[in-house]
Order: structure tokens, then C-alpha cells, then sequence
């Protein structure tokens, strides 16, 4: 898998309340205060699977700070591990019928001894804005950043979500994102709350645009948002 989409997928994906998985796309909200939350899931490829594991938890308020793992098994790297830590905070939080925006940054480690799907790190930084209508039944998402791997030169990296809510424990998600060195990607799909805002579940399928068959995958997902811990 080209670097580009490693960082996209796992460096922008890492926090917020609601457009947390399945959204590749950040947004401009922060898990509960004073708690922590759990995002895990797997993807699956033709010829290879992905699984992570990310909690992210919010001390003060303004502050949030991700730290996870992610195992690649099949396709060109065989097996491959990559750790990611990331801390985010808002200067203006993601309000019903009104708009905010965060900033977010990053690294992504390779732990293996030989180079990973991201090389042996990536720096990242990103913008994430919102902006809610109709009461939150419709939500969008962008998101501008910047990559630098050691491989690779900089890059700029984009993103464009939304969630439309069908009833209290059901939304349906869409996104395309990518960067301007290879086509874009694009994925749709779900996320239901077995316990409103504590327990969800998810599920995706997605692809390169104009890459084929070879491109697609499919997700699963669980999220876990407790309420106060301390």
C-alpha cells in the first residue's frame, strides 16, 4: 500500500466524538472530558487485512491525546506493525446548526526493523472544520494538512465527510480524501449505537477511484465512549 493512504487512513482518523469511525475525515469535536474512548477495527483487502486499535482520552478539556497500534498481515509487506501517537485540541468546538475548528498533529513510527508501508515514520500535521444543519441530521467535515515521511518529500493531504442521521442510533457516512500525488479514495457505509454515545458499531466499503477491483475494502468497527473516568 502507498504511503500516502497509510497516513490518511490511520494519522486522520484518530479522535473526536462522532465523526470518529468510520470516517477517515477528522472533526472538529473531542472525546468526553475527563475520559477516554477505544476505536479498533479491521480492514480487508484481496490480498491482505489491517487491524488497530487507537484509545484516545481528553484530561482537561482542550486536550486530547491518541496513542495505538496498527497490524498490516499479507500483500507486499508480508507483516508489518506501525505505532502512532497524535494530540489535538479545538479553538472553536463543533456546535449544533453552527461550525468549528481544531488543529491536530502527529507521528506515525514504523517498529519494524525493516521499512513499513510508512516508511519508518511520517510527521503530520492537519486543520480539521465542521460545520452542523437541520439540528445535526447533516454534518460536514474538512480537513487540510500537511505530510513529510522520511521517504517522501512534503505533501498537502484533504478530506471531505458527512454524516446524515437517520434516527438517534443510526448514520450513515460518506467521504473522499486523499492527496494531489495519486487518485483520491472514497468509501460509504454505517455506524449504529447498540448504547447511545457509548457503544457503536460500524462498517464500510471503499475504494481508489479509478484503481478497480484491486483497490477495494471493506471495514469493521467498535467504539467504545465511556462516560467520566477521573
Amino acid at each position: 500500500m502507498r504511503p500516502a493512504l497509510f497516513i490518511l487512513l490511520f494519522a486522520l482518523s484518530a479522535s473526536s466524538l462522532e465523526a470518529a469511525r468510520p470516517l477517515v475525515t477528522d472533526d472538529a469535536r473531542l472525546t468526553t472530558v475527563q475520559s477516554c474512548q477505544l476505536e479498533t477495527w479491521v480492514r480487508s483487502y484481496n490480498s491482505r487485512r489491517e487491524a488497530w486499535a487507537l484509545p484516545a482520552c481528553n484530561p482537561t478539556g482542550n486536550f486530547e491525546i491518541t496513542a495505538g497500534v496498527g497490524q498490516v498481515v499479507g500483500g507486499e509487506m508480508q507483516a508489518s506493525t506501525d505505532l502512532m501517537v497524535q494530540a489535538k485540541t479545538l479553538f472553536r468546538p463543533l456546535q449544533t446548526n453552527s461550525w468549528g475548528i481544531g488543529l491536530a498533529a502527529g507521528l506515525m513510527h514504523h517498529a519494524d526493523v525493516s521499512a513499513g508501508p510508512n516508511g519508518f515514520g511520517n510527521l503530520y500535521a492537519y486543520i480539521p472544520v465542521s460545520a452542523s444543519f437541520y439540528d445535526d441530521k447533516f454534518t460536514v467535515h474538512a480537513n487540510v494538512g500537511w505530510i513529510k515521511s522520511r521517504g517522501d518529500n512534503h505533501a498537502i493531504s484533504w478530506g471531505v465527510g458527512t454524516e446524515t442521521r437517520i434516527s438517534q442510533r443510526l448514520i450513515l457516512v460518506a467521504e473522499t480524501y486523499g492527496d494531489p500525488r495519486y487518485a483520491p479514495y472514497a468509501q460509504m457505509g454505517m455506524r449504529y449505537f447498540i448504547v447511545p454515545d457509548r457503544v457503536q458499531v460500524d462498517a464500510t466499503v471503499g475504494q481508489q477511484i479509478n484503481q478497480g477491483g484491486s483497490g477495494r475494502w471493506f471495514s469493521l468497527g467498535l467504539r467504545l465512549t465511556p462516560g467520566k473516568l477521573f
